[in-house]
């Protein structure tokens, strides 16, 4: 899971609810002091939410963007119901489809990005929009996400997880987690106390049938490069960015993604699976120079 740097809002950035034809959605929202040069839309990934993008805030409206980063249905302060239809890739890429319907409706074209298991949701919501003929978007972002089902290893974790959340309560499931760390031999890197308790506080939040369906789609996910590659090829820009290291796609099979898509290919120095919530600077800099 991402870890935010820091949790306390930039003086650019708020939290509100963003308010859509499909319900409404948490987000932090930053605006720029000078005139508005496009839109951002930031989907966070399995098990995420809107404070893994809150490095970025800053950075991108400093570089002249309106930036909405959301928590996904199901996903800690946006909630949803007991109902496995809401959380499919089709379900959640309708989601972005209306968040994306209301940011355009405030002015101004809109950069789509999807982080890990967001990039396929974002995926999903471009190839329905170019099935009714139209791409709303200024431009696609692909972070740290992949082609098709993540890496085998980190399948048989997730598996676990999907074994285990019939029959436990998050907070249990999240009580289990820190020991296995504790006992693996490898010590979680050191974060604020405020941090560690918001990564708990997050955990227990998701409603726990987002958590089945979505970790279901991540170890069976399809490949739909070529679809992708086929609507956007000079009509939509994509970028694909990452760290130099990835536990859930490996790096190399990003950059070939990346070839597939005939996408620009960003590799952030010193940087993992989240690069930005690990190097936000730098990751904040990628992205505006897309963008632009």
């Amino acid at each position: 899971m991402s870890t935010p740097p820091f949790l306390t809002l930039p003086g650019c950035a708020r939290a509100e609810r963003v308010v859509t034809a499909r319900g409404g959605f948490a987000a932090l929202r930053a605006e720029p002091d000078e005139a508005v040069r496009g839109s951002a839309l930031l989907v966070p990934g399995f098990t995420g939410s809107k404070e893994d993008f809150i490095g970025l805030l800053e950075p991108l409206a400093a570089a002249g963007y309106r930036v909405t980063a959301v928590d996904q249905r199901g996903q800690y302060e946006t909630g949803g119901p007991d109902d496995p239809a809401a959380y499919t890739v089709a379900a959640l890429g309708a989601d972005v489809r209306a968040l994306t319907e209301a940011l355009a409706a405030e002015g101004g074209p809109v950069h789509l990005l999807g982080h890990s298991f967001g990039g396929q949701v974002v995926r999903e919501a471009v190839l329905a929009a170019a099935a009714e003929g139209a791409l709303p978007w200024r431009s696609l972002t692909l972070m740290s996400t992949g082609p098709g089902a993540i890496d085998p290893a980190e399948a048989a974790r997730t598996k676990l997880l999907l074994d285990v959340l019939p029959a436990l309560s998050l907070e249990e499931i999240w009580q289990v987690m820190r020991r296995m760390e504790e006992s693996g031999g490898e010590p979680r890197p050191a974060v604020e106390p405020e941090v560690a308790e918001f990564l708990h506080r997050r955990w227990v939040a998701h409603v726990p049938r987002a958590l089945a369906v979505t970790g279901a789609h991540l170890v069976a996910a399809p490949d739909r490069v070529a679809e992708l590659a086929a609507v956007t090829a000079g009509v939509l820009p994509v970028l694909v960015l990452s760290g130099v290291r990835d536990y859930a796609w490996p790096v190399p099979e990003q950059s070939r993604m990346a070839e597939r898509l005939g996408a620009r290919r960003v590799v952030i120095e010193d940087a993992g699976h989240s690069p930005n919530a690990e190097r936000p600077a730098a990751t904040a800099a990628a992205l505006a120079s897309f963008w632009a």
